[in-house]
């Protein structure tokens, strides 16, 4: 007897190659993701899924405008132009902290629509606050660079972890590795191991946000 794929009778779109396409990046990763397995996932064949989306780097492109697009969707509009910017922030390290793949491919090809779309309203805020055309370029790539960076390896920090791993004893113990340090050598990370024990991320994230526009403000 010859068993037959079952294939879904329902049409096929881009939006639910990319739904797929996420729920498998999320579950286990960039090297996960292959037209095989999003073809098994969606009942259907490789040649279906290529007539929407050219290859993977096309669908993890397609991937990362999604969730960034949600991001930007959820900003309130009618802020102010620093909220605004805070809440960007805030909103592209919870989406790279859920799903850690979107860092890696936003520097992977920064000139694709996700980082654009970031670039562009981190610009212009800057803009309504009347950051000088001279300083523009600099403000905006230290603050988009700054997003990235920590919010990338916080993710990266993340999946270095065992999954059951606690994270309040994890830095516990690690600070109490750090005071056993020489305080000759070591003194300042000997200071911080307590603030380590007990900082939190996203906090510490927009603290550095507020940092770099103290600075951008002086600029005006």
């Amino acid at each position: 007897m010859v068993t037959r794929t079952q294939r879904r009778v329902d049409a096929l779109s881009k939006d639910r190659i990319v739904a797929a396409a996420i729920e498998i990046l999320d579950a286990d990763g960039e090297r996960a993701l292959t037209f095989r397995a999003l073809a098994a996932r969606l009942a259907t064949g490789s040649g279906a899924i290529y007539w929407h989306v050219a290859d993977k780097n096309d669908l993890l492109a397609a991937a990362t405008d999604e969730i960034i697009g949600r991001v930007m969707t959820g900003v309130v509009g009618g802020a102010k132009p620093r909220e605004t910017i805070r809440a960007i922030a805030l909103g592209v390290f919870d989406a790279i902290d859920a799903h850690p793949w979107v860092g890696a491919q936003l520097h992977r090809e920064p000139w694709r629509s996700a980082m654009l779309q970031i670039c562009e309203s981190i610009g212009g805020r800057l803009q309504a606050l009347g950051v000088p055309e001279r300083a523009l370029f600099d403000a905006a790539s230290a603050l988009v660079n700054y997003i990235l960076g920590v919010a990338g390896q916080n993710a990266a920090n993340a999946r270095l972890l065992p999954r059951d791993t606690d994270r309040s004893d994890f830095l516990a113990a690690v600070a109490a590795r750090w005071t056993q340090l020489d305080p000759a050598e070591y003194p300042f990370v000997r200071q911080a191991a307590t603030q380590l024990r007990e900082h939190d991320d996203r906090e510490q994230f927009l603290a550095g946000i507020d940092l770099i526009m103290a600075g951008i403000a002086t600029l005006r």
